[in-house]
């Protein structure tokens, strides 16, 4: 049943829809040539984040009046991450037949325009943009976040050939819209969603700390009212659902919902590769007793567009379920 699991996502050909999403997972060739025969479609290399190196330039420049220095140090350790990043790309292409997306987690237009040509000629197959800002200023419009967002898609676009992958958080005032100025500006394919740093406060020693680091079950609620909302309103862009996902029945509902895709990334880390064939072989017994053929026959069956009522992917209230309660 090999063929029935091919998807297309963003360009790329799959031989199934599951992609290991970005993280300490998928940081080593040798990782991503066990995940590949663990069974996964495409990987997501770890993301070099932006912030990081300059929080790691600004620690190691700290207390240097000398301006020269804070560059040197700063591009030197730009450099060094870019070349060990260069060099994770090449190692895993060598080791792996399926395809492998580079990550860049960036805020900055001018940031990473030369490096993204660098990721094209060291051979990834796609570039995931991860660009968020947390935004706490009183100013700033929604406008304005989605045009920042576009424009470095447009300059990034302009010096690539690969499909360009934008991963979104779901802090969007009008996330169609955002998707849809994706879409127009070049955009193959838009992750949802992002899963961010969860902050939590230890109220013994009233101080800020790392909250829960993976997702859960109930994540998935947004995935999937995002999914399928966006898949009916704008079919031409290709989505890989994430955040939520732990199970092959999460997998076939994001597929229902309109994903070509689903990145997973918590639920390997709570049970191992071995969720990976799991999934596949459940999704292919369910696949055989709904008489489904072909993913195709089923993805965005249950999208916005093609449920008889739209409105229940719109509903947020809870009176329905609660209005007999006191």
């Amino acid at each position: 049943m090999k063929d029935s699991f091919e998807t297309k996502f963003a360009d790329l050909n799959l031989n199934n829809p599951i992609i290991i999403g970005s993280s300490g997972l998928t940081n080593s060739a040798e990782k991503n040539k066990n995940l590949e025969h663990a069974g996964a479609g495409a990987i997501v290399l770890k993301s070099l984040f932006e912030e990081q190196i300059s929080m790691q330039s600004d620690w190691m420049t700290k207390g240097s009046d000398y301006s020269e220095s804070k560059n040197y140090i700063a591009k030197y350790l730009k450099d060094s991450e870019v070349s060990d990043y260069l060099k994770l790309i090449q190692d895993s292409k060598k080791q792996c037949t399926i395809p492998i997306i580079a990550s860049i987690n960036c805020c900055k237009p001018d940031s990473w325009i030369e490096f993204a040509h660098q990721i094209e000629m060291a051979g990834a197959d796609a570039i995931e943009l991860n660009i968020f800002t947390l935004h706490t200023e009183i100013y700033p419009t929604q406008d304005q976040i989605t045009e920042s967002t576009s424009e470095i898609l447009k300059r990034i676009k302009n010096t690539v050939n690969i499909p360009i992958i934008i991963k979104l958080g779901k802090t969007f005032n009008n996330l169609v819209e955002t998707v849809h100025s994706l879409y127009l500006n070049g955009a193959a394919g838009v992750v949802l969603f992002n899963r961010f740093y969860q902050p939590d406060i230890d109220i013994n020693k009233l101080q800020m700390v790392s909250g829960q680091v993976f997702s859960s079950h109930t994540d998935i609620a947004d995935t999937l009212r995002w999914t399928g909302i966006v898949s009916g309103k704008i079919p031409q862009i290709a989505i890989a659902s994430s955040t939520g996902i732990h199970d092959w029945e999460d997998v076939v509902k994001c597929i229902l919902s309109g994903a070509s895709a689903v990145e997973i990334c918590s639920t390997v880390y709570q049970h191992g590769y071995e969720i990976i064939s799991q999934m596949k072989r459940s999704l292919e017994e369910w696949m055989n007793s709904m008489n489904f053929k072909h993913i195709e026959e089923f993805r965005a069956k249950l999208n916005y567009a093609n449920i008889s009522d739209p409105t229940l992917y719109e509903r947020i209230q809870f009176m329905k379920y609660f209005s007999n309660r006191d």
